[in-house]
């Protein structure tokens, strides 16, 4: 059946990988940039300035560094999927660069006249009034959730005891009721006999970098999830599937013995690695001696259009073993396809044949046209009236009736043998075949060749025999 139409709705590119890789090199070029000029800071003294200098230098390295690795992650991509899913939950937008760019505010605290003092932009992290005096070192755990306190604690006395730089993140609550991230580094600053006279620090709001980080993380957990419950859906659609279609491998022959024998040879691709989850073949030998073949497709992806060709085959198989001509037969699929509480669309072609006059009868719904090869060539028969099962619940549907030889070859497939090819051009393709299939010894031989050639298929042979 035709393939159904997509449209893609992104026009954005991915980005050139040599032109993220030309970022990536600039920004560790830079880094290191400012990295050198960090380690002259170091080297001068202890003004303020100096201090300053070097906290901001430190606040720039992890800034870099941050987007080192958010410029990886965009030249290597996602994970690949295995599978499309359309209903996966999309990874939230970027946002704008500037929206993630951190406040900075910085603040000294006097330990021998217990004073303090803070920036104009801490106070606004702070959300505190700028004509209220500072918060001593010891009032300002007040202000950190009661769950970081132990942690900014730590990290003050291991400065102020131990000499060791601060590097840590924790929450603070503003007064009108709000909280913030805040990453803090300092450092404590000697005086001239060797002790901690007081201690400098950078504070930096980092409360939107990090809400983003989590979203970004939930949403990527999030895709996970929906991709491993998809990959486990269509395992389950996969087993189905193969369930459903006949048990048997390699060449079949139905009846054993007498006039009009035939052997039969398929293939299916496993969904998995090529062909869809609605394509189906049947081969069934009939309890008057007639033999039904027939292929066809479903529209739908997963557990539910591998449950609506089981159905659609088990119905097809009652129908036929009760009797019903390929035509009527088709006409009472329709109506079930379209009584179905999930509607859908199928295409199918269904054939009856006769051995003891060597006669076939068919219908056909919206499906390719099963292929008649003779003598070392190929052709096409004539096809009866019939549109795609489900369509309209007033469809009716033709028969068509051919003689065949010893030696014919008959070919059945679905149309997703031919995902690249359409009219004219793709039947041709197959018709090349022919000498290749005189030369076959085998009906399973032809199949063979069928997959040589095309890689994936879903495929039918049946080869008269005597």
């Amino acid at each position: 059946m035709p393939p159904h139409l997509s449209a893609d709705p992104s026009s954005a590119r991915p980005p050139e990988r040599g032109a993220v890789d030309a970022l990536i090199s600039q920004t560790r070029r830079l880094r290191g940039e400012v990295d050198a000029v960090r380690r002259e800071a170091l080297e001068d003294g202890s003004e303020l300035e100096t201090r300053w200098q070097r906290a901001l230098c430190d606040l720039a390295l992890h800034q870099l560094s941050d987007v080192d690795e958010h410029l990886a992650q965009l030249r290597d991509g996602p994970p690949p999927v295995a599978v499309e899913d359309r209903d996966a939950p999309a990874v939230p937008p970027a946002r704008p660069a500037g929206s993630l760019l951190s406040r900075v505010g910085s603040a000294e605290w006097n330990l021998l006249t217990d004073e303090a003092s803070w920036s104009g932009e801490l106070y606004r992290i702070l959300g505190r009034d700028p004509a209220a005096p500072a918060l001593t070192l010891d009032e300002f755990p007040s202000l950190v959730h009661d769950d970081d306190r132990p942690l900014l604690t730590a990290m003050v006395t291991d400065c102020l005891i131990d000499g060791k730089p601060i590097d840590g993140e924790f929450r603070i609550l503003r007064p009108d009721g709000g909280a913030r991230t805040v990453h803090m580094m300092g450092e404590p600053v000697l005086a001239t006999d060797g002790s901690t006279s007081s201690m400098w620090a950078v504070l930096r709001d980092v409360s939107e970098l990090r809400r983003f980080r989590r979203t970004v993380g939930e949403a990527r957990d999030s895709l996970q999830r929906h991709r491993y419950r998809a990959q486990t859906e269509r395992r389950v659609a996969v087993a189905l599937q193969e369930a459903v279609l006949p048990p048997w491998h390699g060449s079949l022959r139905v009846p054993q013995r007498g006039p009009g024998t035939l052997e039969l040879a398929a293939h299916h691709l496993p969904s998995s690695a090529g062909a869809a989850i609605g394509d189906w073949y049947d081969a069934l030998e009939l309890p008057d001696g007639d033999t039904l073949l027939a292929v066809g497709d479903l529209t739908g992806n997963g557990v539910s259009a591998a449950s609506g060709m089981a159905t659609l085959v088990g119905a097809l198989r009652g129908m036929a073993m009760a009797g019903t001509e390929p035509g009527p037969l088709m006409g009472l699929l329709n109506q079930l396809l379209d009584a179905s509480t999930r509607p859908s669309l199928g295409s199918a072609v269904c054939c009856r044949y006769r051995p003891a006059t060597h006669t076939l009868t068919w219908a056909q719904a919206g499906h390719p046209v099963p292929l008649l090869f003779r003598d070392g060539a190929g052709c096409v028969p004539a096809a009866p009236d019939g549109v795609l099962l489900g369509a309209t619940s007033t469809a009716t549907y033709g028969q068509a009736e051919v003689t065949l030889e010893r030696g014919d070859l008959l070919l059945l497939h679905t149309e997703g043998l031919l995902p690249r090819c359409s009219g004219t051009a793709a039947v041709q393709r197959l018709l090349d075949l022919a000498p290749r299939f005189s030369a076959a010894r085998t009906a399973q031989d032809c199949v063979r060749t069928v997959v040589e050639e095309f890689g994936e298929a879903c495929v039918l042979a049946a080869r008269i025999v005597s």
